[in-house]
């Protein structure tokens, strides 16, 4: 238990200088890009010169860069992302009423991926080369190819639009109806992660055949040991590291992908907000979107570093 704690602080530790990163890098994107607050602020109108000046000077947008980047880790830190020069209201406010939804859908498109994947594969590796091996790799094939907006449309179309099983967008709160949550949400996670799913089966079924192929299975199953049991209590477990290193890498693309899904639900999450800021040019909300998305999927990398230690005990013993 010692080793691990020590490991999840060298881990935490490791996030510190990683963050310091992230929060540079979106910085000097959003300063050199084409946004001008001044201009977002003073949309509609014809602004003068001076007011166009004066806006900048109040708001320290004339700061050196330096001076300016200390300002925004300083403000940061006090959980403070900005005003928005649209409506004048707190970035963080805006992203923490959206990002619930976001996460929502993400986790739920995450559940329902590793619930086909994990399966699936371990059926294609038990049974390789046979046609139930044949019939999933045209199936996860075809899913890796099928982008999850094109998904989107094709459901929208045939499920919502034809047959009327599901809304065609919109959200409900599950305080509200938690069936009429999960109804809105049941197309825009089968979107956003059925080419996840499709990925990781074939990454399931892989670790699991290089596993099956050991000579501890054929030893096990030799003396006597149960099939199933076998699988399940040592191959599957083994089998499990290179899976969850693509989980981890996935949850990235559902987060980053969740933005084209909202737009197509009209989910009003993190991706509906940011192509919002984008549209209106307002870049302290476009800032404040992106930030917490590339922290979000380092902490769940972090998370996925410590089920590393859980599942396999070897990294455990070598540090």
């Amino acid at each position: 238990m010692t080793v691990v704690l020590r490991m999840v602080a060298r881990r935490v530790l490791l996030l510190v200088p990683l963050l310091l990163g992230i929060i540079l890098f979106v910085f000097l994107v959003m300063r050199f890009s084409d946004m001008d607050p001044a201009s977002a602020y003073f949309q509609g109108t014809n602004p003068t010169q001076e007011q166009l000046h004066d806006f900048r000077e109040e708001n320290g947008l004339l700061d050196p860069l330096p001076v300016r980047y200390l300002d925004f880790v300083g403000d940061l830190v006090t959980g403070d992302m900005g005003i928005s020069v649209l409506t004048r209201a707190p970035v963080w406010d805006q992203v923490t009423t959206a990002l619930p939804l976001t996460l929502q859908l993400t986790f739920l498109g995450l559940g329902i991926a590793v619930a086909l994947a994990l399966p699936l594969g371990v059926l294609a590796a038990v049974y390789r080369d046979r046609l139930a091996d044949q019939l999933i790799r045209v199936v996860s094939l075809v899913g890796v190819a099928a982008p999850a907006f094109w998904l989107a449309l094709l459901m929208i179309q045939y499920l919502a639009v034809d047959r009327g099983w599901y809304p065609t967008g919109g959200y409900i709160n599950p305080q509200d109806s938690f069936s009429g949550w999960l109804n809105s949400l049941t197309l825009p996670a089968l979107a956003l992660s059925l080419p996840v799913a499709a990925q990781l089966t074939r990454v399931v079924r892989t670790a699991m055949v290089e596993e099956l192929d050991r000579d501890y299975v054929r030893t096990a199953v030799g003396s006597g040991l149960p099939p199933v049991v076998v699988v399940g209590r040592n191959v599957l477990r083994n089998a499990l590291i290179n899976p969850l290193t693509v989980l981890g890498l996935r949850v990235g693309y559902l987060l980053g992908g969740a933005v084209v899904i909202e737009t197509i639900f009209a989910l009003p999450g993190m991706g509906k907000l940011m192509i919002d800021a984008v549209r209106n040019g307002d870049p302290a909300v476009v800032q404040g979107v992106v930030l917490t998305t590339a922290v979000g999927f380092v902490l769940v990398n972090l998370v996925i570093d410590i089920l590393y230690l859980l599942v396999n005990p070897r990294l455990r013993s070598a540090t």
